[in-house]
């Protein structure tokens, strides 16, 4: 299934890898079923931010109460990899959940769509889906 995201948050997502510059920037997804609606920036609590990224737990617990409380839903994942690299890598796909939620890496000043695919207990690979920028 394709996801859909507007230009401007397109935008928003490119200016902070650039600004992350080496190091991985990260954050969330917020919106509907296959619709991005809003992007938040989330700090990047790794211990290597170089080379990983992990998304602060206080803007997930957040984005998670919004959601319970009427809010736009988490649909998904973003990180950028400054070693320009535009594909998973293992670190990523060892990291996913099959979560039914999109991953976006930003590389190279472009942003790829990813899903994870799996068996219910172990993901295998991300599969690339397409990105459709609106407006």
């Amino acid at each position: 299934m394709a996801l859909q995201i507007s230009r401007k948050h397109y935008a928003q997502l490119l200016k902070w890898a650039e600004q992350a510059a080496k190091e991985e920037c990260c954050g969330l997804l917020l919106g509907h079923g296959g619709t991005v609606s809003e992007v938040v920036q989330a700090a990047n609590i790794s211990a290597d931010r170089y080379h990983n990224f992990e998304i602060d737990p206080a803007t997930l617990i957040a984005a998670h109460k919004e959601a319970r409380n009427g809010g736009p839903q988490i649909r998904g994942y973003f990180h950028s990899h400054p070693n320009g690299l535009a594909r998973p890598s293992k670190t990523d796909i060892a990291q996913a959940a099959n979560d039914g939620r999109y991953w976006l890496i930003i590389a190279n000043q472009s942003i790829s769509a990813w899903e994870p695919r799996g068996d219910g207990s172990q993901i295998f690979a991300l599969d690339a889906v397409p990105l459709i920028v609106e407006g």
